[in-house]
């Protein structure tokens, strides 16, 4: 399978893209978001349910819709690394990356030779099913498949000069839940503290010419992100869009 990254290529140009989180196994909600325009939707199966069959329909919705799928594996895991590519993710989302060792051992179970290790097989969703271009698989795919490191915990935090010095990375995101979490506030993602933990990130990726990415709760976080320097917004989840357009409705509603 070929693909144009578009994603990916917006990043490189400098833009801002904007998606969400997928945490309902459904292709046709995944359709459903990437008609609204989201540039990416992520598929989580570390915090989803999905199999591997489940999110493999789910990336042929969205690529129908000419967006970018990516894919959030449970653990930094080559094996399972290996599988969410081989279906067709057109990038991995790694969390809890606390090191520079482990931001490069997720590089090299994304990359094939001679920018990783990751195994090659030209009979799977990714390779096009077929041997007949299996010299141009390594290459096209090195080129186009994204890596999005997830920094979780204050480690991560403390480590982060170290983890930008490992090659190949398009996104550093910064998981505001568990980094609140990790500092003894869980939930309290607007808290002060945790603010200046992304500033502090949002300068050292900025000066390094990556996309710095994170979670926005509210539209008007967009706005206040994007003027921090982040590009890469995963706005909400599709639970939580589905929960908070009803909750809004059933409020409006009873007010009547």
């Amino acid at each position: 399978m070929q693909f144009k990254n578009r994603v990916k290529a917006k990043l490189s140009a400098g833009e801002t893209v904007v998606g969400t989180w997928s945490v309902i196994p459904s292709a046709s909600v995944a359709n459903i978001l990437a008609g609204a325009g989201l540039d990416f939707i992520i598929i989580d199966m570390e915090h989803g349910p999905a199999s591997f069959s489940e999110a493999e329909d789910m990336l042929r919705a969205v690529e129908n819709e000419g967006r970018t799928p990516l894919l959030r594996v449970p653990r930094n895991d080559a094996s399972i690394i290996l599988r969410g590519l081989e279906i067709g993710s057109h990038g991995i989302v790694i969390p809890q990356i606390s090191s520079a060792e482990e931001a490069r051992s997720a590089v090299q179970a994304v990359k094939y030779h001679p920018l990783g290790q990751r195994g090659f097989s030209p009979f799977t969703r990714s390779a096009g099913y077929s041997h007949r271009n299996a010299h141009r698989i390594a290459e096209q795919k090195n080129r186009e498949t994204m890596v999005v490191l997830l920094v979780e915990g204050v480690c991560g935090i403390n480590n982060i000069e170290q983890i930008l010095e490992v090659p190949d990375v398009d996104v550093l995101y910064i998981g505001l839940y568990d980094l609140s979490q990790a500092v003894g506030k869980p939930g309290q993602i607007d808290d002060p503290e945790i603010w200046s933990l992304l500033e502090r990130c949002a300068n050292l990726v900025n000066s390094r010419g990556l996309a710095l990415g994170t979670i926005a709760t509210r539209a008007e976080d967009i706005a206040r992100y994007r003027a921090l320097g982040v590009r890469f917004v995963a706005y909400q989840a599709d639970c939580s869009l589905l929960f908070e357009a009803c909750s809004a409705l059933v409020d409006r509603f009873h007010r009547a």
